[in-house]
């Protein structure tokens, strides 16, 4: 069961983003074939790939946390010490996870107006609380990275090794 977990931790966004970046692209491509071939177009691709792409921003932020891949100025980071720059990443972990947590219960709301009025999608005639319901998994998921990363950020402060910093795009 642990090795499932840890499997899960390492992987879950990635593999959630393949899931939707395949759909989007599947349903994309079938719908303009669609258009170009049959010169007929459904409602139904448009919402897939408009839902698609919206979970994948939300799953995709998430996992930009948990790599600290969000953009960033980090000039002032350079003339830091390690010490230092925990510090900062750890005040900039604590302001996210407010702004997340905020941002969860507003989402949420939403969801739950969505249900009690049983608002349905155009085209796919689905209830729109699956669909609204990717902003707050998506912030729930950035609470969960951002908690990972605050207590992984301790750690490297407590034992003064350099603070995980996250892949870099251009060096």
């Amino acid at each position: 069961m642990r090795r499932i977990l840890k499997v899960l931790d390492a992987n879950a966004e990635r593999w959630a983003l393949l899931v939707f970046y395949v759909m989007l692209v599947a349903t994309m491509a079938i719908e303009v074939l669609r258009r170009e071939i049959f010169a007929y177009s459904s409602i139904w691709g448009e919402e897939i790939v408009r839902y698609a792409f919206i979970y994948l921003a939300w799953i995709g932020a998430a996992a930009a946390v948990r790599e600290r891949a969000h953009i960033r100025i980090d000039v002032v980071m350079h003339y830091l010490g390690p010490r230092a720059k925990a510090a900062l990443y750890i005040f900039g972990d604590l302001v996210m996870f407010a702004v997340a947590v905020v941002a969860l219960y507003w989402s949420f709301q939403n969801v739950l107006v969505s249900a009690r009025f049983g608002s349905v999608s155009h085209g796919l005639r689905v209830s729109m609380v699956w669909f609204l319901a990717a902003v707050p998994i998506g912030f729930s998921l950035m609470i969960l990275r951002l908690v990972q990363s605050f207590l992984r950020d301790l750690r490297s402060l407590r034992d003064g090794v350099p603070v995980y910093e996250g892949d870099r795009l251009f060096d």
